[in-house]
């Protein structure tokens, strides 16, 4: 621990709002390792939807907008985080954390430092690990990777063995562990037909590359300008964003999954084109949160909705294991450097990239 120094550089959440509301600080206090514990050189770190979400106040009730990263007029107090719960600042944003492991607590294997690891997203009570209401989330209920160092318990990490970046291991985390978590709750198997909306972004290619993984057909929807980019995941067939006649747009496609972090005003294309028994799964609505559902279809035709927030335990570790046996890729779309923070997350803000947008310190 002796060379482990009292200070280090970090962006600090100060509140809710714009991007105004993050603080670059080159003497915040570097955490205390508790029992544990490990502390972790930081070495990049991917910026993700809930950092925006979180800052802005968006998951509020009080909020019926789409995403749009800026500061809302009305965010109520007592629900503006991802678990409807108040956020203790000041904050550390950042839950895709790739480093090294460099001091451990008392009750962690010494022999996990110098190794390279990933953190997962979601913080669990040990002693009660299935209990989605027990979770909190990296950078969230937690400090996270937007500093040099950061802690995260010893079970929630997980040694990376892989010729990839750091900054390309910093495209997994929360990308692809809400996507595969996804597709868990839908029971995606090789005999179904899986369409991604938003699929050039960090979730929705992810989807692609996990849904071809478990060895299903996929029809990725994204603006014309990025199918090339969305190309490289190797979806089946790519149609426009928001096809107007999309039932026309799929010919003779039998959609049996729908797997949407979109939302917004074209939701109900999405709903009318699943085939009986079909199942939609949501992990997020960047388009807006409010949609319009007949309840005729959601009956008539048998369908299935699963919300999915909180993974099991195993999705992290099942990415890590897919991650070493090359069975997925990263998509890097750019890296800013740590004090670019709020450049880096306008960029992100914007989409006008496909795949991720990585942290360095």
């Amino acid at each position: 621990m002796n060379d482990i120094p009292k200070t280090m550089k970090a962006m600090v959440l100060k509140g809710h709002g714009d991007l105004d509301a993050y603080e670059w600080h080159e003497d915040w206090p570097v955490p205390e390792v508790g029992a544990d514990d490990v502390l972790i050189k930081v070495a990049a770190c991917g910026l993700n939807n809930t950092d925006v979400n979180t800052r802005s106040g968006w998951y509020s009730k009080a909020v019926d907008d789409a995403t749009t990263g800026g500061a809302y007029d009305t965010v109520n107090d007592e629900d503006p985080t991802w678990g409807g719960r108040p956020l203790t600042f000041p904050r550390v944003q950042g839950a895709d954390v790739v480093g090294r492991v460099v001091a451990v607590g008392a009750n962690a294997d010494a022999r996990l430092i110098g190794k390279r690891v990933m953190v997962d997203g979601w913080q669990r009570d040990w002693s009660d690990p299935d209990n989605m209401d027990k979770t909190g989330y990296f950078g969230s209920e937690r400090d996270g990777g937007y500093a040099e160092y950061t802690t995260a318990d010893r079970r929630d990490v997980a040694v990376v063995e892989s010729d990839l970046s750091d900054a390309e291991l910093a495209t997994f985390q929360c990308s692809y562990a809400t996507a595969e978590g996804m597709l868990v709750r839908a029971g995606v198997t090789a005999e179904d037909t899986v369409l991604v909306p938003g699929a050039s972004g960090g979730v929705g290619g992810a989807l692609i590359q996990l849904a071809k993984r478990r060895g299903a057909r996929v029809i990725a929807m994204a603006s014309e300008a990025k199918h090339a980019d969305v190309a490289k995941s190797n979806p089946d067939k790519i149609l426009p964003r928001a096809p107007e006649n999309l039932r026309a747009a799929l010919a003779d496609e039998k959609i049996t999954v729908v797997a949407d972090v979109v939302g917004g005003d074209y939701w109900p294309n999405l709903i009318d084109i699943l085939e009986r028994g079909g199942r939609y799964t949501c992990s997020g609505a960047i388009a807006g949160p409010m949609v319009t559902l007949d309840l005729r279809t959601f009956y008539l035709r048998d369908l299935t909705f699963t919300g999915s927030t909180v993974n099991p335990p195993h999705v992290f570790r099942d990415m890590v294991s897919y991650i070493e046996r090359g069975e997925i890729k990263p998509v890097l779309a750019a890296t800013y450097k740590l004090d670019e923070l709020r450049e880096a997350q306008a960029a992100f803000i914007a989409k006008n990239h496909t795949g991720n947008i990585v942290v360095v310190p």
